[in-house]
């Protein structure tokens, strides 16, 4: 059987290592990589060694490529993702898809009018703690959940200069890390709609509001659902946490409730637990090699053949959230 052929476009970080998720699956053929800086092509090109370097996604696409991988700037994902969905190329996208939901609509348009596979790589759903919380979350085993409360403090903040810029980033830590939280909650509970929602955005310890030009560094929401479940998120960048990471997901019930946490700081290792009154059973612990699974499941989805699928419309129900924690 012939093997899907998919394009690399951005191999920076995070684009190399779900390049190499997507490699290990065995599922599809590499044919092109595009990246703006030379070394950066150089390293993925080393991971296949067959894949033809190019200088734009114009010339990705040019490659005859049934797929493609988008990990560049957040300002540019709408338009390219755009752009390959109307060569009748699937998508698999960094978050956010955009940086409105205006511009996530677009998106999950053009792959409904292409019929092809969009995905976006919201990589928490992957945990295995978070399929496991929402398993019980769907049971009922948790009563009526009434209240969620999510976390994402990370000690550092990106390291490239466009993620301070608002016209380029769409926003500050909450387009960078609330995504992930309001994605897990709406996701979890079967995508209820956002009735209310308030907010308070802060950069450097002072409201955004009276910093134009600025994005936010730390930031609080409470999102209230048509279920009537409270919503509690909080989120920043350069938190002095006394650790790198502090990272949650609670999920409370009237009759349980479930949590998944990062394990002394780490980004990357997660526990599960149960909740019954003061008892606590463990679902889950590290290690649990999570990070690329979204971009492999992707990859093994088009592989399959699926073509759109409409589970995307999602995409725009956690970006509107997210307009309205901006006030926009």
């Amino acid at each position: 059987m012939t093997r899907p052929r998919v394009g690399f476009l951005g191999v920076g970080w995070i684009g190399r290592n779900r390049m190499e998720a997507i490699l290990q699956t065995g599922a599809i053929e590499a044919v092109a990589i595009a990246d703006a800086a030379p070394d950066v092509c150089a390293e993925a090109a080393a991971l296949a060694p067959q894949a033809q370097v190019v200088g734009s996604l114009e010339a990705l696409l040019d490659a005859g490529v049934d797929g493609v991988v988008i990990a560049t700037p957040s300002a540019l994902h709408a338009a390219q993702s755009i752009q390959a969905l109307r060569r009748g190329v699937s998508v698999f996208c960094q978050k956010p898809l955009g940086r409105t939901a205006t511009e996530v609509q677009a998106v999950v348009d053009a792959a409904r009018a292409a019929d092809r596979l969009l995905c976006v790589d919201l990589s928490y759903r992957f945990t295995e703690g978070m399929r496991r919380i929402r398993e019980i979350v769907a049971t009922g085993e948790l009563g009526r959940i009434y209240a969620v409360d999510l976390v994402f403090h990370n000690a550092y903040g990106p390291d490239k200069a466009w993620f301070y810029d608002p016209e380029l980033a769409g926003g500050g830590c909450v387009m960078d890390l609330g995504v992930h939280l309001v994605d897990l909650a709406l996701w979890t509970l079967g995508f209820p709609q956002v009735r209310a929602l308030r907010s308070s955005l802060f950069a450097a310890g002072e409201p955004l509001g009276r910093q134009p030009g600025r994005v936010e560094d730390y930031a609080t929401a409470t999102l209230t659902l048509d279920t009537g479940t409270a919503v509690q998120l909080a989120c920043s960048w350069r938190l002095q946490a006394g650790c790198d990471a502090v990272i949650s997901a609670a999920f409370y019930g009237t009759e349980g409730g479930a949590a998944l946490r990062n394990v002394a700081g780490s980004f990357y290792d997660f526990t599960a637990e149960r909740y019954r009154g003061t008892a606590r059973e463990t679902l889950t612990l590290p290690p649990d090699a999570w990070g690329g699974r979204a971009a492999a499941d992707w990859a093994r989805r088009l592989a399959a053949g699926e073509r759109f699928d409409a589970s995307a419309e999602r995409l725009v129900e956690v970006a509107r959230a997210l307009d309205g924690i901006y006030g926009r």
